[in-house]
């Protein structure tokens, strides 16, 4: 926990300014952010499937672009815009 007492002739901001370093320095909020975002790993299987899935959806990407459709596929995949195209 951290604490920070004012200090005789100093103003809001300086007070502020100092709790804020000591909690930076601390690693309150690095401890907080990684709790709240924390992921479980992901297990070998899951990750052989995301993988597999992944370059399924990269061949499949470069072959319509290879074919010239894939602004096509984009669209109806629902993304709204794509580096390649020409608007």
């Amino acid at each position: 926990m951290v604490e920070v007492r004012r200090k005789d002739g100093e103003s809001g901001e300086g007070l502020i300014r100092r709790f804020t370093r000591k909690v930076q320095q601390s690693g309150v909020l690095l401890r907080a952010k990684k709790k709240r975002f924390y992921e479980q790993p992901k297990s070998k299987r899951e990750m052989k499937e995301d993988a597999i899935r992944k370059k399924g959806v990269r061949e499949k990407r470069d072959y319509l672009k290879k074919i010239g459709k894939l602004d096509e596929w984009m669209e109806k995949q629902g993304y709204r815009t794509y580096r390649g195209t020409k608007k």
